[in-house]
């Protein structure tokens, strides 16, 4: 035998037993799970959202509030007399 026809062999013999019972209220407890997760991610994208706006606003506010773009005031008196 080919490995090929190995492993078709020992799919055929899984198949070939008798398959495990399913619990009458699988879909139900799939569909709730499933629908746990999707608020979870709206939630997590709401909360991303959210956090994004107020970094922009918090950014607005400090460069409103500091000019990073203007140049720096002299401190230092000019050097002369050298």
């Amino acid at each position: 035998m080919t490995r090929h026809e190995d492993k078709e062999a020992a799919v055929r013999a899984l198949l070939d037993t008798p398959h495990p019972p399913v619990p009458g209220d699988l879909a139900l407890r799939a569909a709730e799970r499933g629908a746990r997760r999707l608020r979870l991610a709206l939630r997590v994208r709401r909360m991303l959202w959210l956090l994004g706006a107020a970094a922009v606003v918090a950014f607005t506010l400090w460069a409103s509030a500091t000019r990073p773009w203007e140049a720096p005031p002299e401190t230092t008196p000019p050097f002369e007399g050298w």
